[in-house]
């Protein structure tokens, strides 16, 4: 049961975000948002009981099942946010466009209702994230919402696993809370969550090593090397291929997070979402105490020029991050390549030929 001096949502809200004037409408629509998570975390706990009807036994009833909670998911968030007032905007990776609500509302929640849905037919954890950003005054188009991740006024996950929890930030570090279910609360178990800054973990989906850039392919042969290598030491390597789970572990005991740019498409920056993906994340990670980057700079720093645009991620714990964009820099630059010119090679000049 609970006990009375723990912290809930509610009580977090009101006393950790900064004085402003949306502060009181930022605290009500994070506890929105979160009664929207709740909602979610019974759905996916129903998992094949969902109620499929005429979907049972055929063919394709996972990829079904998986449509109908990805869709039933940002129906859940739409709903659950729209009639608050709270929001002038609202986007999701399920939406078109940019969704402008009528009212007074000077926020914008941007979010991803149901990432990782490919594992739900496997059973894997999956989560939500979202990104609260405030609106220009007098702004009343869509493009209000492309802001840079710097300019994020909240953002967190959650994770829909044995337990459910919601993983906050509102800029004054990065916090945990815990659902229980006994009283429908969540309770700050997790205060101020620090990433150490060295690991020896990394998560990287390896069937992708063909595409990679040379300063990629660097750092994980050097992480396979292990001691014998130029590490001096040994990693392990954990892909769960749920953005939400793999963050959670880093956020929880360390490590770094890599969706590098790769070379199948020139035209594609990336695989992950900018705006709903890689800017709540790298927001919660850097208040954590890590980094995140593109590998060519902070993923915070970028300038969206579209919803759904794609960015490299790399994130994780300080001294990683460093590294790899360190590789990116003498790559970018030839200077990760030895020198070499048969012509200043060594010789003696009493070689007999």
């Amino acid at each position: 049961m609970l006990n009375p001096g723990y912290t809930t949502l509610s009580k977090f809200a009101i006393e950790q975000i900064p004085a402003g004037p949306n502060a009181r409408d930022l605290a009500s629509l994070l506890v929105d948002v979160a009664a929207v998570t709740k909602a979610i975390s019974a759905a996916v706990r129903k998992g094949p009981l969902l109620g499929l009807s005429g979907l049972a036994g055929s063919e394709n009833a996972q990829g079904e099942a998986q449509k109908k909670l990805d869709l039933l998911s940002d129906e859940l968030f739409t709903r659950g946010i729209e009639w608050s007032g709270l929001v002038g905007a609202l986007a999701s990776e399920e939406m078109d466009e940019v969704r402008m609500v009528a009212g007074r509302g000077r926020l914008a929640l941007v979010y991803d209702p149901l990432d990782g849905s490919g594992n739900l037919d496997v059973n894997v954890a999956v989560g939500s994230i979202f990104s609260v950003l405030e609106l220009p005054e007098g702004a009343v188009g869509p493009e209000a919402v492309l802001q840079k991740g710097a300019r994020q006024v909240a953002a967190g996950y959650a994770i829909y696993g044995p337990s459910t929890e919601l993983v906050l930030t509102v800029g004054r570090g990065t916090h945990g809370f815990t659902l229980d279910r006994e009283i429908g609360n969540y309770v700050l178990t997790a205060p101020d969550m620090r990433i150490p800054a060295r690991t020896s973990e990394y998560a990287i989906n390896s069937s992708n090593r063909r595409f990679w850039e040379p300063p990629v392919t660097r750092y994980v042969d050097e992480c396979k090397a292990g001691r014998e290598g130029p590490r001096g030491r040994d990693f392990n390597m954990r892909w769960v291929a749920s953005l939400v789970a793999d963050v959670h572990r880093i956020m929880v005991r360390g490590g770094v997070y890599l969706y590098p740019r790769d070379q199948r498409d020139a035209c594609r920056e990336g695989r992950l979402r900018l705006m709903y993906e890689g800017n709540p994340m790298a927001f919660l990670v850097e208040q954590a105490g890590g980094l995140a980057s593109t590998g060519r700079g902070r993923i915070m720093d970028v300038e969206p020029a579209a919803l759904h645009q794609r960015v490299p991620v790399i994130i994780g714990s300080s001294e990683e991050v460093e590294r790899i964009d360190l590789y990116h820099r003498e790559y970018d630059c030839g200077e990760d390549q030895p020198y070499s010119s048969p012509l200043f090679a060594e010789r003696s000049l009493f070689i007999n030929t």
